[in-house]
């Protein structure tokens, strides 16, 4: 009997582990974590769920190539209710794609905007996570223009998911496996 034969353990609508590759390298020692992989889901909400050495504060590095036929002008990074963002003097929050960044006051939705990642491109983020737990969970959200929106309708969409968050869609889940060093 297979996994896909008994009720409740077919994931196969809902959890990507074969096609798109996420992978993770935690260094220890600097309580750095790497990320790369790649996208390609217009439709759905990614959530990735990484099991990490140890709780704390962690950088986090992640790369992911836009695998999708649209261009991305904002990004989105939502967290579970046991990890929030760090935005202090120390915390570096940056994208090579993105110039700006908006971070909710409870610290848990960090934006990334004014840029674009065009498909086959990566995008590059950096920010500092803080985790209760040794295996957050957060998702990404992505933001498209709309083709038949002026440029007007677009900036206007934009500030609106900016400060309200993008709507949640079906989500993939991502279980990110973690090559521990240091």
């Amino acid at each position: 009997m297979s996994s896909m034969d008994i009720p409740g353990l077919d994931v196969s609508t809902r959890v990507r582990a074969r096609d798109i590759p996420m992978t993770a390298v935690a260094n220890v020692a600097r309580k750095l974590l790497l990320i790369s992989g790649a996208v390609d889901a217009t439709d759905h909400d990614v959530s990735m769920s990484i099991a990490l050495p140890g709780p704390g504060r962690w950088t986090v590095v992640k790369a992911e190539t836009n695998l999708t036929d649209q261009t991305w002008v904002a990004m989105q990074i939502t967290t579970d209710e046991d990890t929030t963002f760090v935005n202090d003097g120390d915390t570096m929050i940056t994208s090579c794609q993105f110039s700006k960044s908006f971070m909710t006051p409870d610290l848990r939705r960090l934006t990334f905007y004014q840029g674009e990642v065009r498909p086959g491109e990566a995008a590059v983020k950096m920010f500092d996570l803080e985790c209760t737990s040794g295996r957050p969970t957060y998702a990404h959200a992505r933001y498209s223009r709309v083709a038949t929106d002026t440029v007007e309708q677009s900036e206007d969409m934009l500030d609106r998911l900016i400060a309200d968050g993008m709507p949640q869609k079906p989500v993939l889940e991502l279980i990110v496996p973690v090559t521990v060093i240091g």
